[in-house]
């Protein structure tokens, strides 16, 4: 009875007017902006942090603004997989990388790479990246396998992923007073008054207000548009095979990169070029955590074939134990609705692969694909071949023969159909012969957009006829990040070049706008802060607090009513907090407050929150 009187107390209290101000359901009439800043940036990226990171560092007063409640975009998200040139960790493997080594991988893979781009990256990618990351803390847990166009392995993996790569960044940023965040915020369109850019104008997610927020440089920071089906439509490769119409392509970019950039910069008068260049893998797997079914995962198994709706391999599925995506995603795509089916054994099983943070959890991938029922009509698992197939929709005896012809090619030690592999390869993949036997269904999916927004080399924003907006800067995949990818990709080309570019933007703004400051190295990060900035909190919350479980049995049917009545501008809160839920999560392992009730928004612990993002992104076993 007790325990009711709580939970309907509690209840009480947040579907109140009080509650919903304390919770944030209803946010206030307006919203109160920061000063007027030197620099606004839209979008907290990789690119935008480190704009922001460099710009604070610098004597800037910034102000950046978000859609999303948490930082990251679609970085947060990757494996943190960055492609770097000549670096330490590789010296460390034996390797012999070189800026000249680089170029020549990056033009002729990249098919229409922007050269200045590529000389720049590979010229600087070490200390401007490598350095500056290694400063602020990240770690690498070593080198990815050697990627298909590179000559050398130089895609380097951070620690924990993409929330590894990221979460330091974002951190430093919160330790300058002069680094101001506004979450839950959509920019509109630019202020331009005497055809100079002075801010942007945003509306609050949440309330609906619209605002100002003026300053004397903006940089756009807002990402692609891969998760946006109709622009990726719109402009979708020449180079590919067109899609038929009920082919599936899945959503495979940031939940935001909606492409919002590209129309506030257009209206300022920018150019954008390239559009049609986007990055497409033949992996997607449907994501599990989307009820829509539109999202997707990439995922791959090194030790799988691939299958069409005949039950016949049709393409290479790997080279160098990962996809080869410039083979295959063509390939895919002439497949009858664009599907296949992997097909693999228990022993293979072990090497399933799902990029981005938190799919390195065994856990997590068993929980959320292969015993999670919302995924049986993607996933089929099966005793022997021929009952796959027919979970599948396959031809019997068309999988049973490319099995067996498999494991023939094998035991012979020759692909002699698709030339996978030869008798001199020293990683041979296994046979499929260890039940149970699985079947994934994959689509094409949509992952990077590589043109945007035309930039030159100092991030400035170029009109049509190829002149800079005075004021206006792009950065990282919204400015396709430079062109520096052309048609294709290396892989890791897209946060090191992104990254680059905001510390590039921020360089430049500082200079333009004279506003001093210090120097950019690489080793900034120990610079010494200057007066008012506080120092760095405790790197462990106290852990004093205890809360009663009749106390959070209460919180938690709070939690269900305010998950599942969605509301504007709350979709991460009602993202993260399924997930507590559905775990049985105890608050304290996020919340490390007297009371998550007690809590309004300026409340919230943010350094707190950035270790709490490995509980549900990171490599955290149950």
């Amino acid at each position: 009875m007790n325990s009711m009187r709580t939970t309907l107390l509690l209840l009480s209290f947040v579907l109140s007017g009080m509650g919903q101000r304390v919770l944030g359901a209803q946010a206030p009439a307006s919203i109160a902006p920061p000063p007027k800043a030197d620099v606004v940036i839209v979008g907290t990226g990789i690119s935008g942090l480190a704009a922001a990171l460099d710009a604070g560092r610098a004597g800037a007063n910034v102000t950046v603004i978000d859609m999303w409640s948490v930082f990251g975009g679609h970085a947060v998200m990757s494996s943190g997989l960055v492609c770097l040139v000549d670096t330490p960790v590789q010296r460390a493997s034996h390797i012999a990388d070189s800026p000249e080594l680089a170029v020549r991988d990056f033009i002729t893979h990249g098919q229409d790479a922007n050269p200045d781009w590529v000389h720049l990256y590979a010229r600087d990618s070490k200390r401007e990246v490598f350095d500056w990351l290694d400063a602020l803390g990240v770690g690498w847990s070593g080198l990815f396998p050697l990627m298909p166009g590179n000559s050398v392995q130089r895609q380097h993996v951070a620690k924990a992923r993409g929330v590894g790569l990221v979460s330091p960044i974002y951190q430093e940023c919160l330790r300058w007073t002069n680094i101001h965040f506004v979450w839950n915020t959509k920019v509109t369109s630019l202020l331009i008054e005497g055809g100079q850019v002075r801010g942007v104008r945003g509306v609050s997610l949440r309330s609906g207000t619209s605002n100002e927020f003026r300053a004397t440089a903006v940089v756009l920071a807002t990402g692609g548009f891969e998760s946006n089906l109709e622009m990726v439509r719109q402009h979708w490769p020449t180079v590919l095979p067109g899609l038929e119409g009920g082919a599936k392509v899945l959503l495979g970019s940031g939940i935001n990169s909606q492409g919002s950039g590209f129309e506030v910069a257009t209206t300022g008068g920018a150019a954008l070029t390239n559009l049609d260049h986007q990055l497409f893998y033949s992996t997607g797997l449907v994501d599990p955590r989307d009820l829509s079914g539109k999202r997707g995962l990439n995922s791959f198994n090194a030790e799988s074939i691939w299958v069409n709706q005949q039950g016949r391999r049709f393409v290479r599925e790997i080279a160098g134990g990962v996809p080869d995506f410039g083979g295959s995603v063509p390939a895919v795509l002439r497949q009858p609705h664009a599907t296949y089916w992997s097909i693999f054994d228990a022993r293979g099983r072990t090497n399933f692969f799902v990029s981005g943070s938190g799919w390195d959890d065994t856990n997590n991938v068993q929980r959320e694909i292969f015993a999670n029922l919302r995924m049986n009509a993607w996933v089929k698992r099966t005793d022997n071949i021929a009952d796959l197939a027919r979970a599948a929709g396959l031809p019997s005896d068309a999988l049973v023969k490319s099995v067996d012809r498999w494991n023939e090619m094998i035991d012979a030690g020759e692909d002699i159909e698709w030339k996978r592999f030869d008798r001199n390869a020293t990683n041979r993949p296994k046979a499929i012969t260890t039940p149970p036997f699985y079947a994934v269904q994959y689509f094409p999916l949509s992952r990077k957009s590589m043109g945007g927004v035309a930039v030159d080399l100092s991030c400035r924003v170029l009109d049509r006829r190829g002149q800079p907006i005075p004021n206006l800067y792009a950065v990282g995949e919204l400015a396709g990040v430079g062109g520096i990818n052309g048609r294709a990709a290396l892989e890791g080309t897209m946060l090191g070049p992104g990254l680059l570019m905001g510390r590039i933007a921020a360089r430049e703004v500082v200079t333009q706008q004279k506003l001093g400051g210090r120097l950019f190295t690489s080793q900034s990060a120990s610079v010494t802060r200057s007066a008012g900035v506080p120092p760095a909190p405790p790197e462990k919350p106290p852990a004093t607090i205890v809360r009663a479980p009749e106390s959070l049995r209460a919180w938690r049917e709070v939690l269900r009513q305010l998950v599942a009545e969605p509301r504007p501008g709350y979709l991460h809160f009602e993202k993260a907090h399924a997930v507590v839920l559905e775990r049985n999560f105890d608050c304290a392992r996020c919340h490390f407050e007297s009371s998550p009730l007690a809590l309004t928004a300026d409340q919230l612990d943010r350094h707190a929150l950035i270790q709490a993002c490995a509980i549900c992104h990171g490599s955290v076993k149950d």
